[in-house]
Parts: C-alpha cells; sequence; structure tokens
C-alpha cells in the first residue's frame, strides 16, 4: 500500500506532463496553420494585383507613379517574411491600394469597365478573408502564448520548444487613422 501511493501520483504527474506538452504543440501547429491560412489570402490579393494594374494600365497613362508605388508595393509585400515584416508591407499595399481605387472614381471608362469592377469586388472579397484570417491568428497565438505562460503548464513550456508567438499588429499610422466622412450636401448651383 505504502508504494502504491506514491506510483499513482507518479503516474498523474507522468500523464499530466504528457497532456500539457501536447497541448502546447497542438498549439503550436494552430499557430503555424493560422499563419498559412494568412498566407493563403494574401499570395491571393498578390495575385489579383498584377491583373487590376494591367486592366487600369492604358487608361491611367498619367498616374504612371500611383501603378508603380502599387506594383513596388506589392513586391515589397511577396518578399516580407516574418508577422511585423509582413504586417507592415501589407499596411504598405493596403495604402497603395486605396490611393488606386481613389484615383479610378476620377476615370468614367473605368468605372464602368466590368473587368475593373470585377477586380475590385475580388480585391475587396480577399480584403475581407485576409481581415479574417488575421484576426483567427491572432486568437491562436493568443491562447498558444497564454498556455506557455500559466501555471503549471509554464513548467513545461520549455520541454515543448514552446517561444512566443508574435501577433499581427498595426503598425502604421495611417492604417490606424479614423476615416473622416462628409455627409453635408453639396450647395446647389446659382441660377
Amino acid at each position: 500500500m505504502g508504494l502504491i501511493l506514491p506510483l499513482a501520483v507518479g503516474v498523474v504527474i507522468a500523464l499530466w506532463i504528457v497532456g500539457a506538452y501536447n497541448g502546447l504543440v497542438t498549439l503550436k501547429n494552430r499557430v503555424v496553420n493560422a499563419w498559412k491560412q494568412i498566407d493563403v489570402q494574401l499570395k491571393r490579393r498578390h495575385d489579383l494585383i498584377p491583373n487590376l494594374v494591367n486592366t487600369v494600365k492604358g487608361a491611367m497613362e498619367f498616374e504612371r507613379s500611383t501603378l508603380e508605388a502599387v506594383i513596388t508595393a506589392r513586391n515589397k509585400a511577396v518578399s516580407a517574411t516574418g508577422v511585423r515584416a509582413t504586417a507592415q508591407a501589407e499596411g504598405e499595399l493596403s495604402q497603395a491600394l486605396g490611393r488606386l481605387f481613389a484615383l479610378t472614381e476620377n476615370y468614367p471608362d473605368l468605372k464602368s469597365n466590368q473587368n475593373v469592377l470585377q477586380l475590385q469586388e475580388e480585391l475587396t472579397s480577399t480584403e475581407n478573408k485576409i481581415s479574417f484570417a488575421r484576426q483567427a491568428y491572432n486568437d491562436t497565438a493568443t491562447d498558444y502564448n497564454t498556455r506557455q505562460m500559466v501555471f503549471p503548464t509554464n513548467l513545461v513550456a520549455g520541454l515543448a520548444k514552446a517561444s512566443p508567438a508574435e501577433l499581427w499588429e498595426i503598425e502604421d499610422a495611417a492604417e490606424r487613422a479614423v476615416p473622416t466622412v462628409d455627409l453635408s450636401m453639396p450647395k446647389p448651383p446659382a441660377a
């Protein structure tokens, strides 16, 4: 009887260590998977941009610097690695695309061009998917980071080679800025 109790405690502790270890490894893999989901959506976005630029290029000859800025931002985003660098590059790309979309409003031919409209719709849809994937990634990374820090799982974190996952953060002030909405009615022309 005297040997059974310490043996039972040892088995319970061993099972707990295995469970904590496996839990951390599972969360680590979920973080990797969540990042890959963002990567899939970003690739789709990156693939759509050259089509959009080529579609609007002829009509926007005088906006060459804007088109070049979009391609430069896209290329920087494609080559970015790591959460922080990718978030920053994608923020710059979003700004460049925003300027491009704003400029297309000045070109009636582009505003009615079905290819441009379809590409804008696909990019908007992709942006929504990217936002959802970022949120899912951050949620999973936060769960993983929390699990590593709480007692008693933190005792096993080193065995599982757990290290904090970087969160996707908005660093660019322009991306954080609240857009200005002007709902004032234009003045009617003088008669």
